[in-house]
């Protein structure tokens, strides 16, 4: 222990906590687990505001945008803000507008609706995610599989109609398409997708397009320090 740490204890209690302008929170298994609220977060959240804290929501789910998650926290009593909510898709899109990411490309999506949402409020051209979900490969054709060669940028995150076709898409657009970025929401292994189980999380969805393209992502999620730096200037 250093000299200018204390441990924590009934003395010292009210001065850390009176130094502490901001708090932030993880969501998945910290204010809930799947669609149930966790014992005593709605009061600790209402304490927190109640002392003039400022919240943060911040999560490595991509499924939702930030305005779908404000409805997930409605539907379980707990008025938040989009703007105090920070989820990986919102992180991805603001990666590619700190980056200048050229409008005229495109980005392809292997993950949900949210990550579509929030690059398209960012200003950019996004397709993919859900509404590939049906689609398949035949290889009886020809054998080429055409992709959009504009595609100047691929975003992987949670993704549970995964397929063939969306791997195949994702990775020729990594490999032939000069200067595409290979974007990663997160690489948790597994989600708290439902209250009594773990469920694989974009980790697996990511692994499986860094063996087929051999090249590793840009992490924007927790633990980058994109995320966290973006968090703190903006705040």
């Amino acid at each position: 222990m250093s000299s200018s740490s204390q441990r924590l204890s009934v003395n010292n209690l009210k001065d850390l906590f009176d130094s502490v302008e901001a708090f932030l929170f993880d969501c998945d298994g910290v204010i809930w687990k799947g669609d149930q609220l966790i014992d005593g977060a709605s009061q600790t959240l209402h304490m927190l505001r109640s002392k003039g804290k400022k919240l943060v929501f911040v999560t490595n789910n991509s499924w939702k945008s930030r305005s779908q998650f404000a409805e997930k926290f409605k539907s379980l009593g707990i008025s938040v803000s989009p703007d105090e909510i920070f989820s990986s898709s919102f992180a991805a899109a603001m990666y590619l507008k700190l980056n200048n990411f050229p409008t005229q490309k495109k980005v392809y999506v292997i993950g949900g609706d949210g990550i579509l949402d929030e690059l398209q409020l960012a200003g950019f051209t996004a397709f993919g995610g859900p509404g590939d979900a049906d689609k398949t490969i035949d290889w009886k054709q020809s054998g080429i599989f055409e992709h959009d060669k504009s595609v100047g940028a691929v975003v992987v995150g949670i993704d549970p109609k995964i397929n063939y076709y969306k791997l195949q898409y994702g990775t020729l657009c990594i490999r032939e398409n000069p200067g595409c970025l290979f974007i990663a929401t997160n690489r948790d292994a597994v989600g708290h997708m439902t209250p009594s189980q773990e469920w694989p999380g974009a980790g697996c969805m990511v692994a499986a397009v860094c063996g087929s393209t051999q090249k590793e992502p840009v992490v924007v999620g927790k633990p980058s320090t994109f995320m966290m730096d973006f968090l703190l200037e903006k705040t």
